[in-house]
């Protein structure tokens, strides 16, 4: 009995007719599709993009050059080079990221004990020239401070779920 089912199953193509049926089913069902440089999808607060370098209100840098960032970071991306102010403090005088070695994976924001380095929801950047993907100190407050405003709002919405 099941070798005559079985029998009749193929002559009428089943597998195939139940295949049919599913992709009718994907055919005249609602689309997703996003048409992507004019529409974006919601973007997660803590979604790591693109590095910067943050500033205290009153203009100066954060980055207290403990070297944190670097020593954690796993794919060894991150160069600082610092030195002492006539005050006593230390600063950095060279914060070198090289985003074709960096996986984004946080680390370096996560040791940051003054909030200094953050990730950034920038996800759309290119490099035209050679040595354009190794980010300087100056680029890195470049995008901090044309930034600020989205970073300090993702920062509150994080300190709220912690």
């Amino acid at each position: 009995m099941k070798t005559i089912i079985n029998y009749i199953k193929s002559l009428f193509l089943w597998e195939l007719l139940k295949g049919l049926k599913l992709t009718g089913s994907y055919l005249f069902g609602k689309k997703i599709t996003v048409q992507y440089p004019e529409e974006k999808t919601p973007m997660s607060p803590r979604f790591r993009g693109l590095h910067a370098l943050r500033r205290y209100p009153n203009g100066e840098e954060r980055c207290i050059a403990c070297k944190l960032c670097e020593a954690v970071c796993p794919a060894a991306c991150i160069t600082i080079e610092s030195e002492q102010r006539a005050d006593g403090t230390r600063r950095t005088t060279r914060y070198d990221i090289d985003l074709f070695k960096c996986i984004y994976c946080g680390f370096c924001e996560e040791s940051c004990p003054v909030d200094a380095i953050v990730e950034t929801r920038i996800f759309e950047y290119h490099f035209e020239q050679r040595g354009d993907n190794i980010i300087t100190k100056d680029k890195l407050l470049e995008i901090g401070d044309r930034n600020e405003k989205q970073i300090a709002a993702d920062r509150a919405t994080d300190a709220r779920f912690r």
